[in-house]
């Protein structure tokens, strides 16, 4: 019977897509065990004449290598043994080596020629004391024994034919078609971020792998020969999850965390509700204050709007926090007797100073011409309030430097302001001050949107030597002046009179219509009782609710002089007025001259007091945590 391996050796294949490939290593193997030399006949019988005693066995010599050296035998070399018996007698040392047989010197010839002597084929020397078969003279190469035989080819039909085929066939089996390169995606934007591959590998991907053809594999591998080739699954063309009881496959604490789940659903369900219900409740006004922003029909009532409309006016309420000034009233309560009867609200970016950056000088900031004039020119008339929509901790260092003799009453910051659509606005209503007789000059239209009838808007001053905008605040003093000098009663209607018109030509040219329609009545009145009335001066004005009608000419000014004679020298009220505003100023600049070094003492003590004062006590109430003494206990 043939080795498993012959099985396995290559032969030509009936299939006509089989490819002649190089015999594998069994077969070499056999031909291996084929080209080794065969054993030798036994030896021929003995003639009955000769002796059957074999000669003596030489004696025990060290013959010397190529090398040199002592010759070692290998185990399994036949070695005589050299043991001395009785029977062999005694031996006398020193005999010559001449004296040995000749017989002895041929056969330790031999075995030394044998050991040098090396196979054809390369097997290792034998020893001399095995007999080798001499080598066939012919030159004619080796061929296995089975294929010489003809035991080497299977019978059709066997087990080892087919196993034979399949592998062929597997062997042969052409590649799969290349599919046709897709094209290229659009790269993904990562300004957003990383993108996501869910849908690339379970989207895209599925769908890509369920339009691709199929390919089987051939029926010849299905007898196994192939392993390398994996069996497609029944479920490999199923692009969803497998149906299955997902109950069998829970366990006790898998139960329990969707039991817990459940109770924090509900938990937060009905405190969602809870909250809604609450904050839906109808107001009492003993005990709460109404919303502005909700009517007062949505105070109380149980319909779904109201329901909606409360709920939604006690969030905002909430959100008021973020987006609300700092508190309802930003100035305190002043009697009027205390105070200027006017407000002035005043911005402080591109109206009074602007600000820049570079790289070579920082933040540097430019100072409004005539700035000093304007402030402490209008504050004989009016409450001046400084509104900035930057942070007060920023701008105060900028206020102590333009005003250190604080004619600006009250500087407000971002912290005043309110948060509408992006952008921060400054309420008026917030001020505690009647909006009839309140004022905000300002240079964007959006910080003023709640109440565009109280703003005059200027253009913005850019901080350059030749703006011809920086005149402006200086140009505007006559009307402001104008307008609280008269005791207007509501300041909007004044404004709108001005509506879409530059306010200090129109009012200059208004005042100088004024002047010509009194030198008119004075030349014809020179030869008749001088009837003036105050009224019609004001109405040329536009000031018609001035209220300043029916005083005559027995108006007095704060110096004591007669409007009438004023008059009679042609002068109008408005110019009279100017005339005591300037005696004031100059008043208000020689005190300041004259003792503003000595305030400007005064207060960097009274702070520093303050200061001192101020870390005393703080320092009292550590103590106090720990247990230490107060002063004066």
């Amino acid at each position: 019977m043939l080795p498993r391996a012959a099985l396995r050796a290559p032969r030509v294949s009936r299939s006509p897509l089989h490819i002649h490939q190089t015999p594998p290593p069994t077969a070499l193997r056999i031909r291996t065990y084929a080209d080794r030399p065969k054993r030798p006949p036994p030896p021929p019988p003995r003639p009955a004449g000769r002796p059957t005693t074999r000669p003596p066995p030489p004696p025990n010599r060290d013959f010397p290598s190529a090398s040199g050296r002592a010759r070692q035998t290998s185990p399994g070399t036949s070695v005589n043994d050299q043991t001395w018996k009785p029977k062999d007698g005694v031996k006398f040392a020193g005999a010559p080596a001449a004296a040995l047989p000749s017989s002895a010197n041929q056969v330790n010839q031999a075995e030394d020629a044998a050991r040098t002597q090396t196979s054809i084929d390369g097997t290792r020397p034998q020893d001399a004391s095995v007999w080798q078969a001499p080598l066939d003279d012919s030159s004619t190469p080796l061929e296995p024994i089975a294929q010489k035989v003809g035991t080497d080819e299977p019978v059709p039909g066997s087990a080892r034919d087919q196993a034979w085929e399949a592998q062929a066939q597997a062997e042969n089996t052409p590649p799969p078609p290349e599919f046709p390169a897709q094209p290229q995606q659009p790269l993904p934007d990562l300004r957003q971020g990383l993108p996501s591959t869910f849908d690339m590998e379970y989207g895209s991907g599925r769908a890509r792998d369920s339009e691709q053809p199929r390919h089987d594999r051939p029926s010849s591998q299905t007898d196994g020969i192939d392993i390398t080739t994996t069996t497609p699954r029944e479920d490999s063309g199923r692009t969803g999850d497998r149906s299955y009881d997902r109950s069998a496959y829970e366990t006790s604490l898998d139960r329990r965390r969707a039991q817990m789940a459940n109770w924090l659903y509900a938990g937060l369900l009905f405190t969602a509700f809870t909250g809604a219900f609450y904050l839906a409740r109808p107001f009492n006004a003993a005990r709460e204050d109404v919303p502005s922003s909700l009517q007062p029909e949505d105070a109380e009532g149980w319909t779904p709007g109201k329901l909606y409309a409360r709920m939604r006016a006690r969030l905002g309420n909430q959100m008021g926090y973020y987006t609300e000034p700092t508190f309802p009233k930003l100035l305190p309560e002043i009697p009027v007797e205390q105070r200027q009867p006017y407000t002035l609200v005043l911005s402080l970016e591109d109206l009074m100073i602007h600000s820049t950056w570079d790289r070579k000088n920082g933040y540097r900031t430019a100072k409004r011409p005539g700035i000093d004039y304007f402030i402490r020119y209008l504050s004989q008339y009016y409450e001046l309030v400084l509104f900035t929509s930057v942070p007060l901790s920023m701008a105060d260092p900028v206020i102590k430097k333009l005003d250190p003799y604080h004619f600006i009453m009250w500087p407000l910051g971002r912290e005043a302001t309110k948060y509408e659509g992006g952008e921060y606005v400054k309420d008026l209503s917030y001020l505690n001050r009647p909006l009839s007789k309140t004022l905000i000059l300002d240079t964007k239209a959006g910080h003023v949107k709640n109440q565009p009838e109280n703003a005059i808007i200027l253009p913005k001053w850019s901080g350059e030597v030749g703006d011809e905008r920086t005149g402006d605040l200086v140009r505007l003093i006559p009307f402001l002046e104008n307008l609280a000098a008269m005791g207007t009663e509501d300041v909007r209607t004044v404004l709108k009179s001005f509506e879409g018109k530059d306010i200090s030509t129109e009012f200059s040219r208004r005042e100088q219509l004024a002047r010509e329609q009194l030198a008119a009545q004075n030349a014809a009145e020179s030869s008749r009782r001088p009837r003036r009335s105050l009224g019609s001066l004001t109405g040329a004005l536009g000031l018609s609710g001035a209220g300043a009608g029916g005083m005559g000419g027995g108006m007095v000014l704060a110096d004591g002089q007669s409007v009438a004679s004023g008059y009679a020298r042609g002068k109008t009220l408005s110019d009279q007025i100017r005339e005591q505003g300037q005696k004031q100023y100059e008043a208000i600049e020689a005190q300041i001259r004259e003792h503003g070094a000595q305030w400007l003492k005064e207060e960097e003590e009274e702070l520093k007091k303050a200061q001192e004062v101020q870390m005393r006590d703080m320092k009292k109430g550590a103590f106090g945590w720990f247990g230490g003494k107060k002063e004066g206990e």
